[in-house]
């Protein structure tokens, strides 16, 4: 390579927080500190400077001063950080950043190119205060038909330090690095730096790229944490650097901050997937793909079927008749969910059952479909995301009894149905008693049973996880709390479960005592 005097900026912590909700350990940012201290990194990013939010963010959302002092304690490397200038205006910089000049050097800019022109005025209020501005410029896969950003490009000289090109969908290649790199360079003389995103598991490439063309900075975080996707590993471009004689460390520094955000993303799940290869490459935003990734019931299947779907400009794939109520005089309902429990007592359940002709069994999960296959009481198949593929495999060949309900059209996850149920699937009309997670399992089972004017609602198989859950477990749990509190309150109705429950917003009785 020919490129020897480029810089590296490791921003971990600052785009990792879009997992942990800027909030780390304290004793996994101290051996990250110590870590990139001994490493030849030039910056660390360490999170946001950000005004008051009326939601809850972390420690490195808002990087007050005694964690920059507390930093800067530990290193003598230059400290940087970030504005979201979508948030930001001119008039706010002063109050922001004044307080931080002693510790912090660079500060960046995330900018979206159709506020390009507002964030000049914003940078050039940063940059009276003394610091070093950085450009960081997103969407760089969409330059080159956006004519009127190109225009302005020529006005960040004599303002901005580095101008950054941000791989924000994580779908470039290195021939349009190298194009998009001489396409800047033909319209400013500022140093440039380049950020990838790890979609097409080209960041490495697209990095080494970029420092052949003669970059002036790149970007890194350790495991390659951050948003969606994640970003290059920071530790795989030291290795292959090193490999080219370009300096030379000590892997022990290394190894041990690694090693703390390897047990993260345990638990995290953060890295490439097909989905994220998918949006990627159709240069979708990351930030839906990772929402829909951390939903247990959103299965890859479906996630593809959604981003497919949005690359076509297509809101859904088919529309289902209404669900009818008409002729339908029921008693009670059992929403049944995907625990253990429904399996546990289901001699009981079964002989309850039986004794009970005009309750209406609603499936929020297929898992325990099985069980209920031999009862005579109507059954609705609550299906969102994958669930119809799920229903399929839980019967194999055996008939499925009952129908399928699935989310008013149109789903942002597309519409699948079991082929032997094709002419007996329904969509709802509306989910109108909550605010959130409409097109969940539990929201559409708790919508038909209100629609259907129930006044006696059973559950069995919502049992709570319990000892060391995972986050997307423990989201989930948050969720149903949520809808069963919102439903009771709209409908002012108790909703018993059957069956031992982990949820406080359900009243517990038991299955044995409704017996004869």
């Amino acid at each position: 390579m020919k490129n020897k005097s480029f810089k590296i900026l490791d921003c971990t912590i600052r785009d990792g927080g879009y997992y942990t909700n800027w909030d780390f350990p304290s004793s996994i940012v101290d051996n990250y500190i110590d870590a990139l201290h001994e490493l030849p990194i030039d910056y660390i990013e360490v999170g946001y400077r950000s005004n008051r939010s009326d939601v809850y963010l972390g420690k490195y959302f808002y990087t007050p001063i005694s964690v920059l002092k507390h930093i800067k304690s530990k290193t003598n490397k230059k400290l940087a950080i970030i504005l979201n200038e979508k948030n930001i205006r001119v008039n706010e910089v002063f109050d922001l950043l004044n307080p931080i000049q002693e510790y912090v050097s660079l500060v960046r800019l995330a900018i979206d190119p159709k506020n390009f022109k507002r964030a000049l005025e914003l940078a050039q209020a940063v940059k009276g205060l003394g610091f070093d501005v950085a450009f960081n410029v997103m969407y760089m896969s969409t330059w080159k038909e956006n004519k009127a950003f190109l225009e302005l490009l020529p006005q960040v000289n004599g303002i901005a330090d580095y101008f950054y090109m941000v791989d924000s969908f994580g779908g470039v290649i290195p021939s349009e690095v190298s194009e998009l790199i001489n396409l800047v360079k033909s319209k400013t003389d500022v140093k440039l730096g380049f950020h990838g995103h790890n979609n097409l598991e080209m960041a490495l490439a697209n990095t080494l790229t970029a420092i052949e063309e003669g970059i002036d900075i790149v970007d890194g975080t350790i495991t390659g944490m951050g948003r969606g996707a994640g970003n290059l590993k920071t530790e795989l471009l030291l290795t292959v650097l090193q490999s080219q004689k370009y300096f030379s460390f000590d892997y022990n520094a290394l190894t041990k901050t690694v090693s703390d955000f390897t047990e993260l993303q345990k638990y995290y799940s953060w890295g490439t997937n097909l989905p994220y290869m998918v949006s990627g490459a159709n240069s979708l935003p990351q930030s839906q793909v990772m929402e829909w990734v951390g939903k247990r019931y959103y299965s890859f299947n479906s996630i593809i079927r959604a981003l497919n779907n949005q690359s076509r400009g297509e809101d859904d794939n088919q529309s289902l008749p209404k669900l009818s109520i008409e002729n339908k005089n029921y008693t009670s309902a059992l929403i049944v969910g995907g625990g253990a429990t429904p399996v546990e007592h289901s001699e009981a359940i079964q002989d309850f059952l039986k004794q009970s002709p005009n309750l209406l069994i609603i499936h929020a999960s297929s898992k325990n479909a099985l069980t209920f296959a031999a009862a005579s009481n109507d059954q609705i198949f609550c299906l969102v995301g994958n669930e119809g593929h799920r229903l399929e495999n839980v019967f194999g060949s055996q008939k499925i009894n009952g129908i399928c309900v699935l989310p008013p059209y149109p789903r942002k996850m597309g519409t699948y149905t079991p082929k032997i149920l094709e002419n007996n699937s329904y969509e709802l009309e509306e989910v109108n008693f909550s605010e959130a997670y409409k097109d969940s399992h539990t929201a559409i089972a708790l919508q038909i049973a209100k629609d259907f004017n129930i006044q006696e609602i059973m559950i069995t198989g919502y049992d709570a996880y319990k000892g060391n859950i995972s986050l997307k477990e423990q989201e989930l749990v948050i969720e149903n709390q949520y809808l069963f509190s919102k439903f009771k309150k709209s409908n002012q109705l108790d909703i018993l479960s059957i069956t031992p429950t982990g949820y406080s917003e359900l009243k517990e009785m038991s299955v044995y005592s409704f017996l004869k």
